[in-house]
């Protein structure tokens, strides 16, 4: 799998892919979807060209035959820490291993470009599964939790007040 990372180009097909592992009846296809949690968008074009274009961010690309399969957000956050978010792999390839492949590889990136010692995350805390699946990775619940961003539609509409962020962390 060749990975690069996204371009001005690449939105729209980004978006497409994003789109269709966590939001509607396309994600029940995978399981990390947040179908059952949320309608509406999980992002948009106008936000992933601000993270493309952002010094202090990435958005790393798994393609296949020029075909995006997977993707993972990275951010620098300073003081050694990184940020890991939109990890997103096709549903109908989700249990094949590009997951785990763009987390090892995410750490790998952190490090060498930016020197992390250590990289975080949000989870939506509902999601134990998901949470299970990064702390058989090496990632730990920090104990924090984050707000969901209620009433903001750029991040979907929630099915229920409860929804709020699990942080993890993991020191590489």
């Amino acid at each position: 799998m060749k990975l690069d990372r996204a371009t001005a180009g690449d939105v729209e097909p980004l978006r497409v892919l994003i789109e269709s592992a966590y939001r509607g009846d396309s994600a029940r296809r995978g399981w990390t979807h947040e179908a059952d949690l949320l309608d509406g968008q999980r992002t948009d074009a106008k936000a992933l060209r601000e993270i493309i274009a952002a010094g202090d961010q990435v958005i790393l690309l798994a393609r296949q035959q020029h075909a995006i399969r997977g993707c993972v957000q990275l951010s620098w956050l300073g003081d050694g820490l990184a940020y890991l978010g939109l990890l997103t792999v096709d549903p109908s390839r989700q249990a094949a291993g590009l997951g785990k492949e763009l987390l090892g590889r995410s750490e790998d990136f952190v490090r060498e470009h930016w020197q992390a010692t250590a990289i975080e995350m949000t989870v939506i805390r509902q999601r134990s599964d998901l949470i299970a699946f990064y702390e058989r990775r090496g990632y730990v619940r920090t104990g924090e939790h984050r707000p969901f961003p209620h009433g903001d539609p750029r991040f979907g509409r929630p099915k229920t007040l409860e929804l709020e962020f699990a942080v993890l962390r993991k020191i590489i």
